[in-house]
């Protein structure tokens, strides 16, 4: 089992662009210098928490910061992008990252985006023309007809016109990864067509923190569907899940700091707000479906949720984590702004890589 970091970012509102941008650079060294495997970083165009509109340049900026992780928008919203662009520009970022790169994917859910964009993000509008837009971006970056192509969809009309050696000109920007980055696509819902649909297409799937780890076995279950329909098999070192984990000198440091720093505030402040709005429901996170809103608590989550304690008590929730969904591949730590504590937040990170994950080194996925 690998480690890596979901940045979502998280930071409050208030708070100057590029101060946090700063700090999410130093952030990623710090990570490189841990041996943290990879880095997935969010896109939103009107959260004021999440306050990263364009991946794909903090990417570029970290790169040259860092010398083994590995990089990935997590996610790029398509259906908010003109996918010609998309090709062209992700493309170019493999070839800036020398293959250190993962393409995440995504539909969006914020309902201010969603205005923002003019979609409909209740009728399944968003979620297919996803699909469709990445079907247009493999095509640019597989097919090596000097003819073109022309792509016709139900949102999409594109065509690549034929080369011209004579002149010099032809569509050229082909990924550094062969044939292209592996795609990795988020879900966020217990029973997630989202994975359904990357099992079909060979993508990776990830699994967001907003789901209990008993509606994780789901995500797999899409999944293989997905997969067992096109013929193809799966692998659960492909696996991403996302928690929220932190870890203390004591257990009782751990929890003081959980409930009274950012995991609670941007729970209580952020998260549950956005949730019961009906983003993606609150349904995810209850151990019961008849669990009232108003239980939702940071007590709760600390008690149902989060992985919170002393190296020792995180490797004991951790490998009980990975027991409940039958194994997974990489664990994906949620990134938080500490403010005047943030050497709690890098302490955390520190004793998740060193004295951690060392005690679940036998942690293989099979299958």
């Amino acid at each position: 089992m690998k480690l890596g970091l979901f940045n979502m970012p998280l930071h409050p509102p208030g708070r100057r662009h590029a101060d946090t941008y700063d700090e999410d650079l130093e952030l990623m060294a710090y990570a490189d210098e841990l041996g943290y495997a990879e880095a997935w970083i969010g896109e939103h165009f009107t959260t004021e928490w999440e306050n990263m509109p364009a991946p794909e340049l903090f990417i570029a900026r970290a790169l040259g910061v860092t010398r083994n992780l590995v990089m990935g928008t997590g996610v790029s919203l398509l259906a908010f992008h003109d996918p010609i662009m998309i090709a062209h520009r992700m493309a170019m970022l493999d070839h800036l990252a020398r293959g250190r790169f993962f393409f995440g994917i995504g539909s969006g859910g914020v309902p201010t985006d969603s205005e923002m964009f003019r979609q409909d993000r209740y009728s399944g509008q968003q979620r297919n023309r996803m699909r469709e837009a990445a079907e247009l971006i493999v095509k640019m970056w597989t097919d090596d007809d000097p003819n073109g192509f022309h792509f016709q969809g139900e949102y999409y009309d594109v065509k690549v016109p034929a080369a011209r050696p004579e002149m010099g000109l032809a569509y050229h920007m082909r990924p550094y990864q062969q044939p292209h980055p592996p795609i990795a696509v988020a879900g966020s819902s217990p029973s997630s067509q989202t994975l359904e649909v990357a099992g079909e297409l060979g993508w990776w799937p990830m699994s967001t923190f907003f789901l209990h780890a008993s509606n994780l076995p789901l995500h797999w279950e899409a999944y293989c569907k997905g997969a067992k329909a096109a013929g193809r098999a799966v692998s659960r070192t492909q696996w991403r899940i996302a928690r929220e984990v932190y870890v203390g000198e004591t257990t009782e440091q751990a929890v003081a700091d959980v409930m009274s720093g950012p995991p609670s505030t941007s729970f209580t402040e952020y998260f549950l707000p956005l949730l019961g709005q009906g983003l993606r429901g609150l349904d995810g996170i209850k151990t019961s479906p008849d669990l009232p809103n108003s239980a939702l608590t940071p007590e709760y989550m600390l008690e149902n949720f989060w992985i919170a304690g002393d190296p020792d008590e995180c490797a004991r929730q951790i490998r009980q984590l990975y027991e409940d969904t039958g194994g997974f591949g990489t664990l994906l730590i949620l990134c938080h702004d500490w403010g005047a504590d943030r050497a709690k937040g890098l302490r955390s990170l520190e004793l998740l890589a060193t004295e951690t994950l060392p005690q679940l080194a036998d942690l293989t996925p099979v299958g």
